[in-house]
């Protein structure tokens, strides 16, 4: 009798904990709590969740500001250029050991700096697909400062 008793309370303590479970929240936890509770308030609120941050929106390789850049690379580059043979032409001596290299003649000089041109667009574009934009933009910025810089140093030294 008394295994009998013993029986039938598991039983019963088995069913209702399987009806317990079936009824609270963790059962369902795969699904997203939609109802948050407030206890300063009367009822239920709804869970508010925050916004999602904005992500950068990817722009073009050759938008305005790049093709502006590239434009003024370019330019310096044959401003560079334009000084460097001319003072070459009249005895001077190239300072920058790797366009030493290219000085001994007109082609050589323009194949330089016309490498050099694409290199900074080329090192743009991988910057710009690898998503390092920041360098994507710096790239031609410290290269303008350099031919602006050997332009103005080959000015004044004539």
């Amino acid at each position: 009798m008394a295994r009998t008793y013993c029986r039938e309370a598991l039983g019963q303590t088995a069913r209702a904990l399987i009806i317990l479970a079936l009824f609270c929240s963790p059962a369902f936890a795969q699904q997203p709590t939609q109802v948050a509770f407030n206890l300063d308030a009367a009822g239920p609120l709804p869970m508010v969740s925050p916004p999602l941050p904005e992500l950068p929106t990817p722009h073009r390789f050759l938008d305005t500001r790049n093709r502006a850049l590239f434009a003024t690379v370019a330019g310096f580059c044959a401003a560079d250029f334009a000084v460097t043979r001319a003072n070459l032409r009249d005895g001077g001596v190239e300072l920058n050991p790797v366009t030493r290299v290219f000085s001994g003649s007109t082609a050589g000089l323009a194949a330089n700096f016309v490498g050099e041109t694409a290199g900074i667009i080329g090192l743009s574009y991988l910057f710009h697909r690898t998503g390092h934009h920041k360098l994507e933009q710096i790239t031609p910025l410290v290269n303008l400062g350099g031919s602006a810089f050997a332009v103005a140093y080959g000015l004044t030294h004539r």
